[in-house]
């Protein structure tokens, strides 16, 4: 029985193809470590979650009073914040799983099916509402050039080594501990100032951030894939 031949050459180009670039490749973020987002021109990043203020609901005493403490805020500030409002639609899965393991452990033929109604409503009014979630944040700032641009360096060597992208790798144990604690002492300062308008404020934690930057850019994948806790992965 005659054999034939497969040239298979295009089916090895294939399979031998490189896979492509990782997208942290693209990414400003470089580490995410001790509750501080370093980013890779060596500057560091630091997150913290507000509540918010219905300011239409208050008196028009009460919005003037707020925004002369947002003013003095503003004053009071001599180094960069951002402020974030990130906007999600509802998310109400874990809400819906718990009523569902408790549908299945109901005994009750009518309060099971009570449930499964309740639930079916809740899933009808997410979608037909388009219910949206806000959450507020502020992003403080210290960068590392701050320091190398003082002291006795050409122009030219202090422009490098503030757009090198490993500028982040020469911060000692000793340089990064003393530029987080300056980074503190600015959040520190928001928090404060956002205190005396009625606002909670809380500084993001490691897993937080990593959270956050997660749901940020898989918005569809980290619906159904969650995230575990930093401190309960192991290192192979």
């Amino acid at each position: 029985m005659p054999v034939t031949k497969i040239n298979t050459m295009h089916s090895d180009k294939m399979t031998s193809s490189k896979p492509d670039a990782s997208t942290q490749k693209y990414l400003d973020i470089a580490e995410i470590r001790d509750d501080v987002v370093i980013m890779k021109d060596g500057s560091l990043r630091g997150a913290i979650m507000t509540s918010s203020i219905n300011f239409a609901l208050k008196s028009p005493q009460e919005q003037e009073a707020v925004i002369g403490s947002y003013v003095r805020f503003l004053n009071t500030i001599d180094f960069p914040v951002q402020i974030v409002i990130q906007s999600r639609r509802l998310d109400l899965d874990n809400y819906i799983e718990e009523l569902e393991m408790k549908a299945k452990k109901q005994k009750n033929e009518l309060l099971k099916a009570q449930i499964a109604e309740y639930i079916e409503y809740i899933k009808d009014l997410i979608v037909m509402g388009d219910i949206m979630t806000k959450k507020f944040f502020i992003v403080c700032s210290y960068s590392s050039v701050e320091k190398k641009m003082v002291g006795t360096k050409g122009f030219f060597q202090k422009l490098t080594e503030m757009f090198s992208p490993t500028a982040f790798l020469t911060l000692s144990n000793t340089t990064f501990e003393r530029y987080k604690m300056e980074l503190e002492k600015r959040m520190s300062h928001v928090r404060n100032n956002l205190s005396s308008m009625g606002i909670a404020a809380s500084m993001l934690s490691t897993q937080e951030l990593i959270e956050l930057f997660y749901s940020s850019y898989n918005i569809n994948t980290s619906r159904l894939q969650k995230l575990k806790e930093v401190g309960k992965l192991r290192v192979e």
